[in-house]
């Protein structure tokens, strides 16, 4: 599939200054967009990188079921102290998967949980 980067961009502008990471591919697994707070985030990667060389063996196999299943991966992590949710899902042009967006959020140390079912 073939994306205009430059549409692209200025249909997220909105998300540029966000305070949460925002990364997306296209089809083929290559950067297309980060935020700032993506680029201040994964400050050795870079617009137009493959993911294949920046993530394990591991994370790699998980990237391309999500793409060829259709599927998203929500998760948490710790590093450097700091607890984050990433939420990694399939993006859509014209109804067909033209790629993956990741959001990564800082968790808060005593974040509120709120159960709305009662």
């Amino acid at each position: 599939m073939n994306t205009n980067n430059n549409d692209f961009y200025n249909i997220i502008e909105w998300a540029k200054e966000l305070n949460l990471a925002i990364t997306v591919t296209d089809i083929n697994n290559k950067i297309i967009y980060m935020n700032d707070k993506s680029k201040n985030t994964f400050n050795t990667t870079n617009i137009g990188d493959k993911l294949d060389n920046c993530h394990s063996k591991q994370s790699n196999d998980i990237i391309n079921k999500m793409i060829e299943n259709n599927i998203s991966n929500t998760y948490t992590i710790q590093k450097n102290n700091v607890k984050k949710l990433i939420h990694q899902t399939p993006w859509y042009k014209n109804g067909i998967i033209a790629g993956l967006v990741e959001f990564s959020i800082i968790l808060p140390d005593n974040m509120p949980h709120h159960n709305r079912d009662n």
